[in-house]
C-alpha cells in the first residue's frame, strides 16, 4: 500500500536529515600541529592512568597487595613528567581538552603541575612503607590533585 503523500515527505525529511546528520559526523580531529603536542600529552596522560587506575582498584577492592603497588608507585612517578612539555603556546585548538586557563593562569597551572608531582612524591613513600593506613590518604591526595586540576584546567 503506497504511503499518503504527508507520510511520504515525513518519509522523505526524516531520510534526508539523517543523511546529512551522517556526513556532518566526520571522524576525531587529529592534532596537525608540527610535533602533535597534543596528542603526545594525551597519551603521556594514559600512560599515568594505566598505572594510577590499577592502584585505586586495588585499594577500593580491597586487594591491596604491598609489593605491587610499590611497583606502580615507582611507575607512576616515573610517567609523571610525561605530559608538561607538551602544553605549548600555540597547542590550544583542536582536539586540545585543555581549557584556555592552562595559558592564560600559566602560574597556576605550574602550581597544580607541582602539588600533583609532591602528590606522588608523598604516595610512592608511602608505599614503600607497605602501610595500608599511610597509603590510602596518599592516594586520595594525588587523586585531588588531578581532580582539582581538571577542573580548572579541562574542558
Amino acid at each position: 500500500m503506497p504511503l499518503p503523500f504527508s507520510n511520504k515527505a515525513c518519509f522523505f525529511t526524516t531520510a534526508l536529515s539523517s543523511l546529512l546528520l551522517l556526513t556532518a559526523c566526520s571522524g576525531p580531529i587529529e592534532d596537525t600541529l608540527p610535533g602533535q603536542p597534543i596528542k603526545h600529552r594525551q597519551e603521556a596522560f594514559k600512560e599515568i592512568l594505566r598505572v594510577f587506575e590499577p592502584m585505586g582498584t586495588a585499594l577500593r577492592t580491597e586487594r591491596y597487595e604491598a609489593e605491587p603497588f610499590e611497583r606502580m608507585a615507582s611507575a607512576l612517578v616515573e610517567r609523571r613528567y610525561g605530559p608538561w612539555d607538551y602544553f605549548r603556546e600555540d597547542s590550544y585548538q583542536p582536539p586540545t581538552r585543555a581549557r584556555q586557563a592552562v595559558w592564560s593562569r600559566a602560574d597556576d597551572f605550574d602550581a597544580a603541575r607541582l602539588a600533583f608531582i609532591s602528590a606522588t612524591d608523598a604516595l610512592l613513600e608511602s608505599a614503600r612503607t607497605h602501610d595500608l593506613s599511610a597509603v590510602r590518604p596518599a592516594y586520595q591526595e594525588v587523586e585531588e590533585s588531578c581532580r582539582q586540576c581538571h577542573n580548572d584546567f579541562r574542558k
